[in-house]
């Protein structure tokens, strides 16, 4: 019988991948230490966007020459959020150090779908401090998935169990059991495809409408409610938002938690980025509320500044998770000994058997970092947010487009064709290197919007923003004039 196999995927030279491995290391920790000076975001050259329809290799090739195609053709062209001048979307900027966790995890190549294992223990660690974090129960259940996005699903599937009992796993949503779900206008597109996906149909999700602070308005909602269940309707739902996409608003979370109880409808609260304001001292009050929720959705990918992807769901009752979606297979067969003990398992509390280890980085971040720093980096990026507002507030071609609840500020250019001249200072922006905001649209009009998240984002940084954008802009309405 052959004691080795001429098959293995393990190098034949150790020394020589060690070697290598170190060297990519470097690379990537040089990357990290010299971000500010390199452009933001740059275009992709033709040829770099050609070379990526090149078919697949038969053959093996070198591991330093594949490295170096990364260095060239990747690693410049990426979207930039690890850059202080990345102010587009919500994207967290990572760190070294959550870095170096996902090495040791693709090492471990350990699958967190279940088992004995002390990957499942960290996972659950992570989850004893979340529910301290939110004032939730020990018997509260939770779950790293993807994001935010899948979070929401989850949450969208347990209130549909808690409404319509278990059998609606087996029957589904039958005759007669017409649901309803509420959310406001400026909640996340993930909600409304959460109801799509759960069976429910987005027709079913009620859109209320928002305050001049870009909140959920309450007493529309109740008035909402009360006229679906004089139709027949089942209210089972409903979504405030922690941190709105468009604007960093906060949902009057205390007044819905009370309408919610009330009305005995299951409270989800999505939090992507801003429930984890509740690591800094000075933004939690502004949360209050979200601890009475029966669901919480978040990313440590955000605002935790855990590399990408760390989405968690929090839920208060952790015998419905459970029910909602454990399932019985022979080849998933639980033992109190042995490799197949610990149960119950993460695969019970959601739709993935096969999970990744994405627990090790959030741990190693909270370990390395600790929970204040963390909080004091999110007090930083809100701080950051009110230093631009007072920038564009002294300057006269700039004006605002919506308060400036946490760290995202919409603003514009005042031009005569506004719209159409915010869009192109925004691509000049991008196209720069200097920084990089994202679009969005306040009250009809084009806003220049800048989310404020990454760690290493300083004042220095706002004031370059601030400055390209009345250059750009001078520059961009004048052109339009004269055309």
């Amino acid at each position: 019988m052959l004691e080795t196999s001429e098959d293995t995927l393990d190098p034949s030279d150790w020394q020589a991948f060690r070697l290598q491995g170190h060297r990519m290391l470097d690379d990537m920790l040089d990357y990290l230490e010299h971000l500010r000076e390199r452009p933001v975001w740059q275009t992709i050259p033709q040829e770099t966007r050609a070379s990526f329809g090149q078919p697949i290799d038969g053959e093996p090739l070198d591991l330093a020459a594949v490295h170096d195609t990364f260095m060239q053709n990747v690693l410049p062209y990426s979207v930039g959020n690890t850059h202080p001048g990345f102010m587009g979307w919500v994207h967290g900027g990572g760190t070294p150090v959550g870095m170096l966790a996902e090495m040791l995890a693709g090492g471990l190549n350990a699958n967190l779908g279940g088992r004995d294992q002390s990957p499942v223990e960290m996972e659950r660690q992570v989850l004893r401090w979340v529910r301290e974090l939110f004032g939730f129960p020990e018997t509260a259940s939770g779950l790293f998935v993807t994001g935010t996005s899948m979070a929401n699903l989850i949450g969208v599937l347990i209130a549909r169990t808690a409404a319509l009992g278990i059998g609606v796993r087996r029957n589904g949503i039958t005759a007669g059991q017409r649901l309803s779900a509420y959310t406001s206008a400026s909640a996340h597109i993930s909600i409304a495809r959460a109801i799509d996906i759960a069976g429910i149909g987005s027709g079913a999700l009620r859109i209320i409408p928002v305050n001049d602070r870009y909140q959920m308005d309450v007493e529309t909602l109740e008035h909402t409610i009360a006229a679906d269940r004089q139709a027949g309707m089942i209210p089972f739902f409903i979504a405030g938002t922690a941190g709105t996409a468009d604007t960093g608003a906060v949902d009057p979370l205390a007044d819905i938690a009370k309408v919610a109880q009330r009305e005995k409808i299951w409270f989800h609260v999505d939090g992507a980025y801003g429930a984890l304001g509740m690591l800094a001292e000075d933004i939690a009050p502004c949360l209050q509320g979200i601890e009475s929720a029966d669901s919480i959705a978040f990313d440590f990918h955000k605002w935790g500044q855990v590399p990408y992807d760390a989405g968690f769901i929090l839920v208060r009752d952790g015998p419905l998770h459970h029910s909602t979606f454990a399932a019985q297979a022979a080849y998933l067969k639980r033992e109190t000994r042995g490799m197949a003990a610990g149960s119950p398992w993460p695969c019970d509390f959601g739709p993935d058997l096969s999970r990744d280890f994405r627990a090790l980085k959030t741990w190693f971040t909270i370990k390395i970092y600790g929970a204040k720093k963390l909080g004091r980096i999110i007090s930083n990026t809100c701080a950051l947010a009110q230093h631009m507002k007072q920038r564009i507030d002294a300057a006269p071609m700039l004006e605002l487009l919506a308060p400036v609840s946490l760290n995202i500020v919409c603003f514009r250019y005042r031009s005569e064709d506004a719209n159409r001249v915010n869009a192109d200072i925004v691509v000049a922006l991008q196209e720069s290197g200097i920084v990089a905001p994202s679009t969005t649209i306040i009250g009809g009009q084009l806003a220049i919007r800048a989310a404020i998240v990454n760690h290493r984002t300083n004042a220095g940084d706002i004031d370059a923003l601030i400055g390209a954008t009345i250059a750009f802009g001078e520059a961009i309405a004048k052109n339009t004039n004269s055309a």
